[in-house]
């Protein structure tokens, strides 16, 4: 089969094209350092990138949440803490108010007066907000103080029964915030007894009333009231420190998951890269090889320009 001239002129113009936009494509390449660029390039490697990069995406929503959980779990651990310090100068208080028979009326009222002032601290602490105006230990009901007074002074826990919990990895989920149940308002494992604010306000009490005179049934009475609270405030003492401890061991935790998810973000980095990106060398090796053969499509493309024939349909 014989080729007239105007097709081959055509073949050799495609022959040019096609060189030339190989010889692009090594180039653009090499400028965006990445072997595929898009699906078509390589479809497997590609869809193996799909998936990685949704791997990864995961793992840095699983840090984002790891970083908002530590945010929560940092700030009910320092609180916890200064309740364990107020709680125990509560106990020093009681224990010094217990020893009836050395004490005054007056020595008695001062110590009402201390321990009225640590129980406000207390109901403080308890109704703390976070950055953004939220009430650290109401459970899910972030929005109003959970401890509130009525209108006799008696303080009532009024936020939510439930743990705020946090998935901080695929298969991992803490609890974020303790909720004011878990840490003020115990019984000292007794049904019957008062919380750590009704307890302390019948302490206070009895601490205000003077005793000189008074028969002894008063004065048993009084004491009585006065261990009550003290034994339900080394139960709450108890509840906080356990609930500091498991604040310290979900936040060790999640150092642990974070320098996990690092390693993980190392992998489908270098994942990624094998996948996507270039292998230099062979790279601008293509690159030249893809250059020569557009520069020889080029020369044969002028000789025939050249030759008798093709210069008759010029």
């Amino acid at each position: 089969m014989r080729l007239s001239s105007n097709q081959i002129y055509t073949q050799r113009v495609d022959n040019i094209t096609s060189s030339q936009s190989r010889w692009m494509t090594e180039g653009n390449k090499i400028s965006s350092g990445r072997r595929v660029e898009k699906p078509s390039d390589d479809p497997m490697a590609a869809s193996q990138a799909v998936m990685v990069k949704q791997s990864e995406a995961r793992n840095q929503q699983y840090a984002t949440a790891r970083g908002f959980a530590k945010n929560s779990m940092s700030l009910q651990m320092s609180l916890s803490s200064q309740m364990v310090n107020i709680t125990t100068k509560i106990q020093e208080t009681l224990v010094a108010a217990g020893n009836d028979g050395a004490l005054s009326d007056e020595d008695r009222a001062s110590l009402a007066e201390q321990l009225s002032g640590l129980k406000d601290q207390l109901v403080g602490i308890g109704n703390t907000k976070d950055g953004v105006g939220r009430y650290v230990f109401a459970g899910f009901q972030t929005d109003k103080p959970p401890f509130v007074a009525d209108k006799t002074g008696k303080i009532t826990y009024q936020g939510g029964d439930k743990q705020i919990t946090q998935k901080v990895d695929s298969n991992i989920e803490m609890v974020s915030n303790f909720t004011g149940i878990e840490t003020l308002q115990s019984s000292g494992g007794k049904g019957t007894e008062p919380d750590i604010f009704n307890a302390l306000d019948e302490a206070i009490s009895a601490l205000r009333e003077p005793l000189v005179g008074k028969p002894q049934a008063d004065r048993d009475a009084a004491l009585d009231k006065i261990n009550t609270a003290n034994r339900v405030n080394r139960a709450t003492l108890n509840n906080i420190s356990s609930v500091e401890a498991k604040l310290g061991l979900q936040l060790q935790e999640l150092d642990n998951l974070d320098d996990l998810g690092a390693d993980t973000s190392l992998r489908n980095a270098k994942r990624l890269s094998e996948l996507r990106d270039l292998d230099w060398t062979q790279a601008i090796s293509d690159y030249y090889q893809e250059e020569s053969v557009l520069q020889a499509s080029y020369k044969v493309f002028n000789d025939m320009k050249e030759m008798s024939m093709f210069k008759m349909y010029r």
